[in-house]
């Protein structure tokens, strides 16, 4: 598979940074093995990671067979919401690695996909991340959408791609919001000391929206609503954190001690998911209830500001 790509108002930028951000759905180590392996040429040539685009330049992106598949396939029982010839949606429980990575390479999703798709998964996104069309944290919960050919996998990249997605999650987080709706309009990029961590005074940070509403208040803490328009890493842990309103249990950017301490890791959910349907054309939409850990939290809150 080809892409052509027409460089425009990106001029100025590395190469890899640039391909990472046009085709959101690969990772960037993907890419720069890509231009390594010189499948990725600016003007019929190759270059390196390190390239700075000028405007007009035109890069061609060849994407290779997918290597076979070497990760093992697990008997881990999932929460399926839907399934299809084309896609499945899964409701991924909490401390679940979405793919292999270092230091993860079993117990993850796409190790129990491997055994319940039959390796029925698309090959775009390589031989760790079989499927994957978009991630959301180890412990974060919810709906997650995954592709079993690389016709659907396209679709649906490009409506990412496009911000045409529904993404709903649910969250409670520290203090008590003023206003019952808000919008954050603020670019999002790697922590300029902190590399593991996500930064809203990143240098250059890319575009990230999310709308939030409340849904309860409980004095110290706020159950809200976040639709994203974006979907950056770690988007509403940041954006939230960055307006005074970290969520609860994120000890990355929280406080370091969370309050509850039967909570592993933050309190997020995704909870809807909605796109076209890439066989149908048809607009489909699934929701992922609230674990039993979140309940059980809002139970407790309920009863504390009673």
């Amino acid at each position: 598979m080809n892409e052509l790509i027409t460089v425009e108002d990106e001029a100025g930028e590395r190469i890899d940074k640039f391909l990472s951000e046009e085709l959101s759905d690969r990772s960037r180590s993907f890419l720069q093995k890509l231009i390594k392996e010189q499948y990725v040429k600016v003007n019929g040539k190759p270059v390196k990671s390190s390239y700075r685009l000028i405007f007009g330049d035109l890069v061609s992106i060849f994407f290779p067979e997918p290597e076979k598949l070497d990760i093992a396939a697990e008997n881990i029982p999932l929460d399926i919401l839907y399934e299809d010839d084309d896609i499945i949606i899964v409701n991924k429980p909490k401390q679940m690695v979405v793919h292999p990575a270092p230091g993860h390479y079993s117990g993850t999703l796409v190790n129990a996909l491997l055994y319940h798709c039959n390796d029925n998964l698309s090959g775009i996104n390589g031989k760790l991340r079989p499927g994957i069309v978009h991630r959301i944290d180890m412990d974060t919960t919810g709906s997650l959408l995954v592709c079993k050919n690389d016709t659907a996998h396209q679709s649906l990249s490009g409506q990412l791609k496009e911000h045409s997605i529904h993404r709903v999650y649910e969250a409670v987080v520290h203090g008590n919001l003023k206003e019952d709706t808000g919008k954050i309009d603020t670019p999002i990029g790697r922590h300029p000391t902190e590399r593991k961590k996500m930064s809203t005074f990143a240098k250059n940070g890319r575009e990230a929206v999310t709308h939030y509403n409340v849904l309860e208040r409980f004095g110290q803490f706020t159950y809200i609503q976040c639709r994203l328009e974006t979907g950056r890493t770690h988007q509403i842990r940041v954006h939230m954190a960055s307006i005074g309103h970290p969520l609860l249990g994120d000890l990355v950017y929280g406080p370091k001690k969370c309050p509850f301490l039967n909570l592993q890791g933050q309190t997020l959910h995704a909870k809807t998911l909605g796109f076209i349907h890439p066989k149908t054309g048809e607009y489909v939409e699934f929701n992922a209830a609230l674990p039993k850990y979140f309940t059980d939290l809002l139970d407790k809150l309920r009863i504390s500001t009673k």
